[in-house]
């Protein structure tokens, strides 16, 4: 019998991933609170030994021995339950120590069952994931039984039990699959220095290498685009686009960009803004699907992008020239040193304020502020005129819609 409890603690720690010296000690306390309720004593002096190798019981209430064995059926079924208590309560412990350290893994399991919207995920034979609905990838459902990739997001304890929160919408999600499809990224050869997503449509990855010897975005590529295939189809057919990491935001900014083909790249720092200029054959590839390209691009190097074509360009250059020339003491040579600065426009001069100019160009704030009063004025101006001629496009629209009426 003694042995056989010794074999029972050793499958159980096991098979829940419970610590032996745990189990002994709740059946130790198990076992307390049914003498005391035998004896209907809460408070009476009990102790109980369970020799680890033996299994051998030892009961002791004071100084006087117990045989557990004469205790009957009620006090049994008290530290039944109380050992049922104590094992959810450590396995518990033991799930959530597991799996919060693997919080931003990618794991492998099986779907089980929706609820509600979510999908539940076995994710072993003892431990369930959930993903809530706004981390599943948009337009994508999963079969009962299917094997499905998902990062382990968050682990938390929510009314006495553990909740392992899974995503497939994560930015992580998508480094996790190229650290198992790349070995050099694993082998931290190749490096993912930013990330931008939006999940079940489009993703831009920028990579660079450590080794001068390896080309990071065919590694990520593969060959015959192997890798990057397998990655896409984990993801159900999102596009993505692996772009060549640089220190030097312009050129990262044209890199991000990829298809579309970049012209001209004035960085405005004070305003955190980048104006890409764009022939007109390549302005619908710059944007992308409802703005998804740019938008992606920006997120992806952090700069606020506008994209111009070379005839809006030159118009705000145009106004900004005019603005300089309004100016006493404004020359043209101020429009280059503008345009150095990331200033293209009036509402750009306007936005800037006065200060920038004084510390960059070493000028008065007497000249500063001028330049930005009367960037103001035009840009008021500008304004106007493009609600005059907006209005006077919906009027011809509407006379137009009257007139086939």
């Amino acid at each position: 019998m003694n042995q056989e409890l010794v074999r029972i603690v050793e499958n159980i720690a096991r098979d829940k991933k419970i610590d032996k010296e745990y189990i002994f000690g709740d059946l130790e306390e198990a076992m307390i609170s049914a003498i005391r309720k035998h004896f209907g004593d809460p408070e009476a002096d009990i102790s109980v030994q369970i020799d680890r190798i033996s299994g051998k019981v030892a009961a002791f209430k004071g100084q006087e021995a117990i045989d557990i064995r004469d205790l009957g059926r009620i006090p049994a079924q008290t530290a039944k339950q109380v050992m049922i208590q104590r094992i959810r309560a450590d396995e518990r412990d033991s799930i959530f120590a597991e799996f919060v350290e693997r919080k931003g893994e990618i794991i492998t399991g099986t779907v089980a069952r929706y609820e509600s919207g979510s999908l539940i995920v076995n994710i072993n034979h003892r431990t369930e994931g959930f993903m809530p609905k706004k981390e599943q990838i948009a337009g994508q459902s999963h079969k009962v039984g299917e094997r499905i990739r998902c990062l382990i997001y968050e682990v938390k304890e929510v009314s006495n039990q553990v909740k392992i929160v899974l995503s497939r919408t994560h930015p992580d999600f998508i480094r996790g699959l190229f650290d198992l499809e790349v070995p050099e990224i694993s082998e931290s050869i190749i490096e993912i220095k930013a990330l931008a997503r939006e999940a079940g449509y489009r993703t831009k990855v920028a990579v660079v290498s450590l080794d001068d010897k390896v080309d990071p975005v065919g590694a990520c590529v593969g060959v015959r685009g192997s890798r990057i295939r397998n990655i896409v189809d984990e993801l159900g057919g999102e596009k993505i686009d692996i772009v060549r990491w640089n220190e030097s935001s312009q050129a990262l900014i044209t890199n991000s960009l990829m298809p579309a083909k970049v012209s001209e790249t004035a960085l405005c720092f004070e305003l955190g803004r980048a104006t890409v200029v764009v022939d007109e054959d390549q302005l619908s590839l710059a944007i992308g699907k409802h703005g998804q390209n740019v938008r992606l691009a920006a997120r992806l190097t952090r700069w606020d992008i506008d994209i111009l074509t070379p005839k809006e360009y030159n118009h705000g250059i145009e106004h900004l020239t005019n603005c300089v020339k309004e100016v006493e003491d404004g020359d043209e040579t101020f429009v280059d040193k503008f345009i150095a600065l990331g200033i293209i426009s009036v509402l750009d001069l306007d936005d800037v304020g006065p200060d920038p100019l004084v510390s960059e160009l070493g000028i008065t704030l007497e000249l500063a502020n001028k330049f930005v009063d009367t960037a103001a004025k035009l840009a008021k101006e500008l304004a106007a005129e493009d609600n005059k001629k907006q209005a006077e496009s919906i009027l011809k629209q509407e006379t137009k819609q009257e007139d086939s009426e």
